[in-house]
């Protein structure tokens, strides 16, 4: 049992001794003047893997960094921070800080380094009032419910005239049709499929019966008038 124990203790001390504190701060600006306005904040390597907490002065500390590839984010509330990739050698050499892209690959590293320790300097400030947005009858009418709302209400308003203006014999053929629409929205709506089928039926009928009867008064007087100019030959 000495032997496990002797080796977990000898990795540990080994990664104790190749672990690192991580340190840098926040440089104040104008987007971020003050640890009052930056609020309480942290500094993540991996999304929080390893994390570390901003003092008033701005300074931050990451503690038992070991040695691999991290990506640095800061996690404020109020603002926007770049993001940075932090690579901690096996060696003692100081970590390499390089900048970081979000979608851009770890492999191979960009050529641009940073100093040590860590320099973060707010980009932006988050704003999360939205404006309240005024009456706009321009926008309002670009609605196309509201388009068709304004048409058929138009509709409304214009067929009195337009049905004062029809033809007798139109207004009654459009009046008959009316009703037979009814009739079967009211059929199917109660269930009633075969008074529905029926009356759909009746009125696609009804206009070839009627075209034909049309036909066949205007035909009946010119035989009349031709068999009258046989008779009166003979």
């Amino acid at each position: 049992m000495r032997n496990p124990l002797n080796f977990l203790f000898l990795a540990s001390v080994c990664y104790s001794a190749l672990a690192l504190d991580l340190k840098g701060r926040i440089q104040w600006n104008d987007v971020c003047p003050d640890f009052a306005q930056l609020g309480r904040t942290q500094v993540l390597l991996d999304h929080g893997k390893l994390h570390g907490s901003v003092m008033e002065d701005g300074g931050f500390t990451i503690p038992g960094v070991a040695p691999g590839t991290y990506i640095l984010t800061v996690a404020a509330h109020n603002h926007a921070f770049e993001k940075l990739r932090v690579d901690v050698l096996d060696t003692d050499s100081l970590p390499e800080i390089r900048p970081y892209f979000p979608g851009t690959p770890l492999s191979p590293p960009p050529t641009i380094t940073l100093p040590y320790p860590i320099v973060l300097h707010a980009r932006q400030k988050h704003d999360y009032f939205v404006p309240r947005e005024s009456f706009n009858l321009f926008g309002m009418l670009q609605n196309p419910m509201m388009m068709l709302t304004v048409v058929v209400g138009g509709m409304m308003l214009l067929m009195p005239y337009i049905m004062k203006n029809m033809d007798p014999e139109v207004l009654q053929d459009f009046s008959q049709r009316q009703a037979r629409i009814s009739q079967m929205q009211s059929s199917l709506q109660s269930g009633d499929l075969t008074s529905g089928i029926s009356a759909l039926m009746a009125a696609n009928e009804e206009p070839k019966g009627a075209s034909s009867a049309t036909t066949t008064k205007a035909s009946a007087p010119s035989g009349v008038k031709n068999r009258g100019g046989k008779n009166k030959k003979r």
